[in-house]
């Protein structure tokens, strides 16, 4: 593989690709496959799990939050650590710690140790999960190159997503909820030994220090926040059980921002946020993980509580989402070529929100009920992250690209977590599981619309970006 000799060190730009470059896009892509088909792949084994171990209703959700919300927390970690240690050893890393975890968990025999299991995941997915975005924005230059390569990680991400279910189902029916979690080991073990055979040894970007008190704030606010929110399904927003720890996470994130302020290498430098283009898709990853994580979880407990299906006929029914998104994320380079970021993401966005609103009806059937809303809120999702990414990561240095990645990742897992919290407490207050399973649909709309308008006043236009760059160029 060979770059211009005005490219950093291991840039593509036109060049074809050689079997090496191809291996570790491969490799990437296979590890944000895994950490997201984790985020999914044990909704559909919660039942199963709640049986044989004995969960409450709401100890339930921490199967899904211990591995979110940890992952969310520590990404911003896992990014400035891929900077600074070299993007190779952060990446074999965390699949070490990921598979291992897995294998903890998938051996659990109480609730405790499961969700141990699932915190210790978390923390292998914040290391490995913004290494994968980084290897890519930093082996592609700006350009069609690197918007295929971020569309094809983008694409195997979202398949992960929606394959978990499918995947989770056939191996709860068939064997047990257990090769939910061991099924991650083989996988982590062939991305191991491959990548230390592919991956060239990298010299890290900066010389700062890891802001390991910045990480321990932020990820102990988050916490406290999802929490409360969760404990306000049984206990109501204003018991001291649900309220202390709310506040609690709210003056956390606070102190966070103090100690980003005055340390000298901070986690999460402030002056970067203060980018349109980091802010603003910052923001719209909050509202859309809150969406989507949520999507999954409901569809997967209203297909097998509401509509009978069992683990593995819910699974299948996820088909048809999986194929969507992966179609859609590699139709979005096309549509690229067609239109700016912003245009693509704001139509995507419209996409969405018809799927959330015709899910919000709760109509009867698989077709209407399942399929239609199902492919419409997919195809939005699909042709909306690529621009994401896109709009997030150009101009930005070598040196950011992992904190950038970090930042993208964990604003999503954020999103997804405190979102799921949320909307979890709504369904619980309604007066039946069909007016809950709609109200949750419906607020997902409402979400999707702000992001529009997060898009039209925050994100710039193709004018302002043509302004930039000319004003970049002169300086």
């Amino acid at each position: 593989m060979s770059a211009p000799a005005s490219a950093p060190s291991g840039v593509v730009e036109d060049a074809p690709l050689d079997r090496t470059a191809i291996a570790v896009i491969v490799l990437a892509c296979l590890g944000q496959f895994m950490v997201v088909l984790d985020v999914s792949i044990v909704n559909v084994a919660l039942p199963a799990m709640r049986a044989e171990l004995g969960f409450t209703e709401t100890g339930l959700q921490w199967v899904v939050n211990a591995y979110a919300l940890t992952f969310a927390g520590l990404m911003l970690l896992g990014g400035r650590a891929a900077d600074l240690f070299g993007r190779k050893r952060v990446f074999l890393t965390g699949v070490s710690v990921f598979a291992l975890a897995s294998l903890l968990g998938g051996l659990a025999a109480d609730p405790g140790l499961l969700i141990a299991a699932r915190v210790l995941q978390g923390v292998g997915a914040a290391v490995l999960a913004p290494t994968t975005l980084t290897i890519l924005t930093t082996t592609f230059s700006e350009g069609p190159r690197r918007t295929a390569a971020i569309s094809a990680w983008n694409a195997v991400g979202a398949a992960g997503g929606a394959a978990g279910g499918i995947l989770g189902g056939t191996l709860t029916e068939l064997l047990s909820w257990r090769w939910t979690l061991l099924i991650n080991v083989p996988i982590g073990l062939a991305i191991v030994v491959t990548g230390l055979r592919v991956i060239a040894r990298d010299r890290p970007e900066g010389s700062a220090r890891l802001d390991l008190p910045g990480a321990a704030l932020v990820t102990a606010a988050l916490t406290a926040i999802a929490y409360g929110t969760v404990e306000t399904h049984e206990h109501g927003w204003g018991s001291p059980v649900a309220l202390v720890p709310l506040v609690l996470g709210v003056l956390g994130l606070g102190v966070f921002v103090l100690v980003e302020k005055r340390t000298a290498s901070p986690l999460v430098p402030l002056s970067l946020l203060t980018r349109r283009t980091v802010a603003g898709t910052t923001i719209i990853q909050v509202l859309s993980g809150a969406i989507f994580f949520a999507m999954w979880y409901f569809l997967s407990i209203h297909m097998q509580g509401d509509l009978g299906y069992t683990p593995m006929t819910a699974g299948l029914a996820f088909l048809p989402h999986a194929l969507t998104l992966i179609a859609t994320g590699r139709l979005a380079p096309l549509l690229l070529r067609r239109m700016t970021p912003r245009t693509l993401l704001i139509g995507a966005t419209v996409v969405g929100i018809a799927g959330m609103l015709l899910q919000s009806a709760v109509l009867d059937g698989y077709v209407l009920g399942i399929l239609v809303p199902g492919v419409l809120m997919c195809a939005g999702a699909g042709m909306a992250f690529t621009p994401l990414v896109v709009l997030a990561t150009n101009g930005v240095q070598r040196s950011e690209s992992g904190l950038v990645s970090g930042i993208l990742g964990a604003s999503r897992q954020v999103g997804g977590s405190l979102g799921l919290a949320a909307l979890a407490t709504v369904a619980a207050t309604m007066a039946t599981p069909e007016a809950g399973y709609g109200a949750v649909f419906l607020i997902g709309a409402v979400l999707m619309a702000i992001s529009i308008v997060v898009a039209l006043v925050v994100l710039p236009s193709r004018a302002a970006t043509r302004r930039a760059d000319q004003a970049a160029a002169s300086s």
